[in-house]
């Protein structure tokens, strides 16, 4: 690699990297911006290996990061999936509560989800909701028609043909080991040599928490990463399901349980489960790192999670070998989908931000300053957030400096 400065380098090439480095240019267009990665390819990885699903802003607590930049982002990625014709739906979302026991979560979910501004929620009863879904059944829903699905990878690829064409670069098959301060500016340690840049910016994803404690910030938050499994719906059966249906979620935890998603292309998805990994980039159980094992076993926060949520875990690696288990949290709100008609589907893996007292990061956490910033956790909803954060990020760089 021949030697290169840059006024400002991110590394990673996922939505929320390319997102940055779009938004710094949009508003400084003279800057010279790049974005590296370690793939042949763009949004590898988190970004791309999803259902698809546009948040609304439901879950989160009320003026968390996490609440304002998903409902800002959602906004913002409607439009600019308009503006470039890329496929966006408002297939709209159904949290089922199916138990008595789960009608006051519902109904917080609701109070949140109002509190943080999100539009159009009704609380619908079990009449009301099988107009919209007729094939649902449950005691009360809450209806988010603004939730959406699109396909995140061809947002990733229209976002890198925005770069190049402001004048930035997107540069692959590169990976970064190091970010260090020198002469008022950042040298990029890689595997094909040292580049230089004003900025550095940390979007590294699975691996965010390794590039950042070997570039000195040691912030006591490390990622253990997840992995999510889907099964597809037989597609003579997808006609059961209209948009998205999901549970009401168990307290503690920031996963959202077994759910159904109609996606962009019409096929019907039902997951994620959530099992630990072996490798950050583990996308099934044959994958297996040492070095991402020993990270995670030696982490103190992860004995304390495995402590207090091991019956959780074992729950769902046993959703993951076998089917039944799911088919049976699906028919609690869809009768008709059986074991059956469930298959095999993707996989992807959720970087989840753990600290020392084994506490789950709930909300975006960006360490650092305006010389090297960190995004140390960005799970979902990042990708629906993307352009929100990317907006978030140039503000916090400009500010710190």
């Amino acid at each position: 690699m021949r030697a290169a400065h840059y006024d400002v380098a991110v590394v990673g090439a996922g939505l929320v990297g390319l997102s940055l480095a779009n938004e710094l240019l949009r508003r400084h267009p003279d800057l010279s911006v790049a974005v590296l990665d370690k793939e042949d390819r763009v949004a590898r990885h988190q970004s791309a290996r999803n259902s698809g699903v546009v948040h609304a802003g439901l879950y989160y607590p009320e003026g968390s990061l996490k609440a304002r930049l998903c409902v800002a982002g959602r906004v913002r990625l409607k439009a600019y999936c308009a503006e470039r014709q890329l496929p966006y739906l408002e297939r709209g979302k159904l949290v089922v509560a199916t138990r008595e026991e789960e009608l006051a979560g519902l109904e917080a979910i609701a109070r949140r989800a109002r509190a943080n501004g999100v539009e159009g929620l009704a609380l619908l009863g079990p009449s009301e909701l099988r107009e919209v879904e007729p094939f649902v059944t449950g005691l009360r829903a809450l209806h988010s028609p603004l939730t959406a699905v699109t396909d995140f990878a061809a947002v990733a690829e229209s976002l890198a043909a925005d770069l190049r064409s402001r004048g930035g670069q997107v540069r692959l098959d590169v990976t970064v080991t190091e970010l260090t301060r020198r002469d008022g500016g950042v040298v990029l340690r890689t595997d094909r040599g040292d580049l230089h840049a004003g900025q550095a910016v940390n979007c590294a994803g699975l691996h965010s928490d390794t590039l950042a404690l070997r570039s000195g910030d040691d912030t006591p938050v490390r990622l253990v990463p997840f992995r999510g499994e889907y099964l597809r719906v037989d597609p003579a059966k997808a006609h059961l399901v209209r948009g998205l249906v999901y549970p009401v979620p168990a307290d503690g935890l920031p996963f959202l349980g077994v759910h159904l998603t109609r996606t962009v292309y019409d096929d019907v998805w039902v997951g994620p489960n959530a099992v630990p990994a072996f490798a950050r980039e583990g996308y099934h159980w044959g994958v297996v790192r040492a070095a991402d094992l020993w990270s995670a076993a030696t982490w103190p926060g992860m004995r304390e999670l495995a402590r207090e949520h091991w019956r959780v875990g074992l729950t769902e690696a046993h959703h993951s070998l076998r089917r039944a288990p799911v088919a049976r949290q699906v028919q609690r709100y869809v009768p008709q989908i059986t074991r059956a008609d469930l298959r095999r589907g993707p996989a992807g893996v959720r970087a989840q931000a753990l600290g020392a007292d084994g506490s789950l990061l709930d909300d975006f956490l960006i360490t650092g300053d305006a010389r090297i910033a960190h995004v140390r956790n960005a799970p979902s909803p990042a990708a629906t957030a993307s352009l929100a954060i990317a907006e978030h990020l140039a503000e916090h760089l400009a500010a710190a400096g």
